[in-house]
């Protein structure tokens, strides 16, 4: 039948489940917005305070439940605005379609009013994206975008469609909703064997689980994998609950905010199992040293990513959860009982070790930890707040922490916040920011007032940048240039002024009792945390320094 292109770009979303879409609407994308007044009982849209805070939001949406999240803008700076989100979806591979409108397709490429070539800025940081001049490829394109965002290696979409298409007319037919296999059929038996045998002669085993084994839901295969083969277990800041936190196995993050037992385990190892990881440089810290013991194995669903940051001995590329389930038919039961006393001892030595009489990052962390028992959803901004939320809270199941790990985006939590509350009702999520992330998109917390979204926004306010002054503390002799963010803003204020109700606490007790409340009260709540501008992140590695010079306070306090 005949549609308008506004129409059948609204009736593809519904082809492809589509329920919820955040955004802001703006001149060349009326029509579509039009259409979704219509639609508004079958899709809800959720209006931002700014195109950031809905990439942010459809980006949440998408880790927290699986499905794509998406987002909507106009032309021009509506556009440029999504840009930060999308980047921030590109680089931890998370599907995401977001759709602008652009001009009219005879004044594209005169700059023309609130033109800009979106697909040509956009195109080093989206898996894909088009541009649609004609309204016969309007639906075919948008279905391949939520096709390209959901197979293989997932990431963002975007598909930006002239004004005049989206109100000329052409013939829709439905088509059914596309729905993603993982395919095996790339697996390479060799490099099965070849791995199976590595780790049967392994005398000390370690896995390393990434972002691919949230990505691909791969917990119960690697809880498996884990137990087979008797290893124990470190964890990327991405590949947080993949593997349960509480187990004995489990020894704490790697990498440059890493526990000691995983950095020297890594550094101690035969064999080191990367599982769906890109090993980010704050992974590896000196990267000619890195496990350098060790053969590696690396599985990994994108061949791109394989000898690409560091040379490894094996690989198998896949699906990591197919992958596991094989290697898990072709393994028996395995048993490192040295290996793991070894582990379990350094753990015994080494624990994680801060300040709990006072209020500090980690006592506040662990307050939520031990109230939700790790069942709420955490997402954070970026910096210091970031690194205590990933070490103090016990994540036990994928996707219940949201960061931006690739790109390390300010400003990410409270829109990524809104979009995994909307995705799940049923569960409490929590936003952990500092004071300069939360200055950059507190402006959602109107989102969150204007559709009552019960959020708790959480903030470790240390009148600082925390995380880069703890770098001119320790490697720029305290030089702390711009850091210090000493002035009359009160986010107590400014966030009742937004409509959500705020409390400030300065101790344990205060915090124990607002947190609470929060969790009773089916409203957006901000709780504003004073702690001191010295806390540190510990353990820590030095940028480029090998990951068995991790030190801490105490290391430092000695001449160690």
């Amino acid at each position: 039948m005949q549609m308008t292109g506004a129409q059948i770009v609204i009736e593809c979303l519904l082809e492809q489940g589509v329920d919820t879409v955040f955004g802001y609407p703006g001149g060349t994308i009326l029509n579509v917005y039009d259409e979704l007044y219509k639609y508004q009982d079958r899709i809800c849209h959720i209006l931002t305070s700014h195109e950031q805070g809905a990439a942010h939001a459809a980006d949440g949406y998408a880790r927290s439940t699986g499905k794509v999240g998406v987002c909507m803008a106009t032309s021009g700076p509506g556009a440029t605005n999504l840009i930060t989100g999308i980047a921030t979806a590109y680089m931890d591979s998370i599907p995401l379609v977001a759709i602008t409108c652009n001009v009219n397709v005879p004044l594209l490429g005169k700059d023309s009013f609130q033109e800009i070539d979106v697909t040509g800025v956009t195109m080093p940081i989206t898996k894909h994206n088009f541009i649609v001049k004609d309204i016969s490829a309007l639906a075919d394109t948008i279905r391949k975008a939520f096709k390209i965002a959901q197979s293989g290696r997932k990431g963002p979409v975007l598909v930006d469609i002239a004004k005049d298409v989206t109100a000329a007319k052409f013939d829709y037919e439905k088509a059914e909703k596309y729905i993603p296999h993982r395919n095996t059929g790339n697996i390479s038996e060799k490099d099965i064997e070849k791995a199976v045998k590595a780790i049967k002669s392994a005398k000390r085993p370690m896995i390393f689980a990434g972002g691919g084994c949230v990505a691909s839901r791969a917990e119960e295969e690697l809880m498996e994998f884990a137990k087979k083969i008797d290893a124990p277990v470190t964890d990327s800041l991405m590949g947080k609950g993949a593997f349960d936190n509480t187990h004995p196995n489990y020894t704490g993050m790697l990498g440059m905010h890493g526990t000691k037992t995983s950095n020297l385990g890594v550094m101690k190892c035969d064999l080191l199992i990367a599982i769906g990881t890109r090993f980010s440089d704050r992974v590896l810290g000196n990267p000619k040293r890195f496990a350098h013991k060790a053969k590696i194995l690396h599985i990994d669903v994108d061949p791109a990513e394989i000898n690409k940051n560091i040379r490894v001995d094996y690989s198998i590329i896949g699906d990591v959860k197919e992958v596991l389930k094989i290697l898990n038919s072709k393994l028996e039961n395995l048993e490192h009982k040295e290996w793991l006393d070894v582990i379990h001892e350094m753990k015994n030595t080494m624990p994680l070790v801060y300040d709990f009489e006072n209020l500090t990052g980690p006592s506040i962390i662990s307050y939520i930890d031990k109230v939700t028992e790790g069942d709420a959803i955490i997402t954070t901004d970026v910096g210091q707040h970031q690194m205590w939320a990933a070490q103090y809270y016990h994540y036990r199941k994928p996707a219940t922490l949201i960061t931006s790990g690739g790109l390390g985006t300010m400003g990410f939590g409270l829109g990524a916040c809104i979009g995994a509350k909307i995705g799940n009702p049923d569960k409490h999520v929590i936003n952990i920011a500092g004071d300069g992330c939360f200055r950059m998109n507190l402006n959602e917390l109107a989102t969150a007032s204007r559709y009552n979204i019960p959020v708790i926004q959480i903030v470790f306010n240390n009148h600082v940048l925390g995380m880069v002054r703890q770098w001119q503390d320790l490697f720029y002799g305290q030089r702390y240039s711009n850091t210090v963010l000493q002035d009359k803003v009160d986010f107590v204020k400014v966030s009742e002024g937004l409509g959500v109700k705020a409390v400030r606490v300065t101790t344990n007790d205060e915090f124990k009792a607002a947190f609470d409340e929060a969790l009773e009260l089916n409203e957006p709540y901000v709780i504003e945390c004073i702690i001191d501008n010295d806390n540190k992140v510990w353990p820590m590695v030095a940028p480029g320094d090998s990951l068995d010079k991790v030190f801490t306070d105490e290391d430092l306090n000695k001449g160690d």
